[in-house]
């Protein structure tokens, strides 16, 4: 088991070739102090502020990947524009109803906080992130979707090992996703697990709408190499950056200690977006780059 490269992140956040070398190698990015402590802690103030004034009468769904019924939910499917709640499997009855504290039940918030909160928007637009995508050669970064991974206490789910060009289907591949730890993450609590070098593999899956159901089509059966994975303990304001083939995941939260981060995934504007995608947008609600700020 290798362990993966850890580098500072520059102050302009711009990749250095070493740090090229080894997204090339590795398909994943270590990249320590790249976003200050106090970026971090106002999302974690700011989730925590969404999920308190959220009634869940207004709607919410169970996500999980290894009993993905989330998909055939339409507070999922219409989430591509919104911000939205989805709690975790451990935290609700067999009706529905949460059997803990709301703080305690989500497993993630979804999918647009980076167009629609201006808090989650000034962190999600540094200019140090787009220094870094155009780095690794994306021509015209989009921003097409972010996430708070909550991973609560002893009900934080696992994440099962996938890619995610399965998810955001461009023609040709460009997805890239940035990864922030805003909370210490480790082995205890959950911390991403990567397999280096996994992303010169083959694209396992499509999940992506057909005639009408989202589906997962299988387009190569072998399974994920388990044995090389790595794990990928990151500091609070630490940023891991995925490839959009690299195969990656995290274990359940089983310890007493929370394990929040921000997910923010971009492809290039210069590839065509798959009509099929299952994350859509409003007519009136484009995707937009790390230039495109709102008034």
């Amino acid at each position: 088991m290798t362990a993966v490269p850890r580098f500072a992140a520059t102050a302009d956040g711009a990749p250095t070739p070493a740090m090229l070398a080894s997204w090339d190698r590795d398909g994943v990015l270590v990249l320590e102090d790249a976003v200050p402590d106090a970026d971090c802690d106002a999302l974690i103030e700011r989730s925590r502020a969404i999920v308190d004034t959220w009634d869940p009468a207004e709607g919410a769904a169970v996500f999980s990947t290894t009993a993905p019924k989330h998909a055939a939910d339409r507070w999922f499917r219409d989430s591509g524009d919104k911000i939205r709640v989805f709690l975790e499997a451990g935290a609700v009855d067999a009706g529905g109803a949460l059997t803990r504290p709301k703080r305690a039940a989500v497993n993630k918030l979804g999918h647009a906080m980076h167009d629609l909160d201006p808090v989650f928007e000034r962190v999600s637009r540094r200019p140090t992130l787009a220094a870094l995508a155009h780095g690794l050669g994306l021509a015209d970064p989009l921003l097409v979707q972010s996430m708070v991974i909550w991973k609560p206490p002893a009900v934080g789910g696992e994440v099962t090992c996938h890619q995610d060009a399965t998810f955001l289907v461009t023609e040709p591949e460009s997805v890239v996703g940035f990864w922030l730890a805003l909370e210490d993450a480790d082995e205890s609590n959950g911390c991403l697990y990567a397999i280096p070098g996994g992303h010169r593999g083959p694209l396992r899956q499509l999940f992506r709408e057909v005639d009408g159901a989202l589906v997962a089509e299988t387009l190569d059966p072998a399974p994920f190499d388990d044995a090389a994975a790595v794990p990928l303990p990151a500091r609070k304001g630490t940023l891991v950056v995925l490839h959009g083939r690299l195969p990656h995941g995290s274990a359940p939260n089983t310890s007493d200690r929370s394990r929040m981060a921000y997910t923010l995934h971009m492809v290039d504007g210069t590839a065509r977006w798959h009509p099929g995608n299952w994350l859509r947008r409003s007519p009136g609600m484009p995707f937009r780059g790390f230039s495109d700020m709102t008034d």
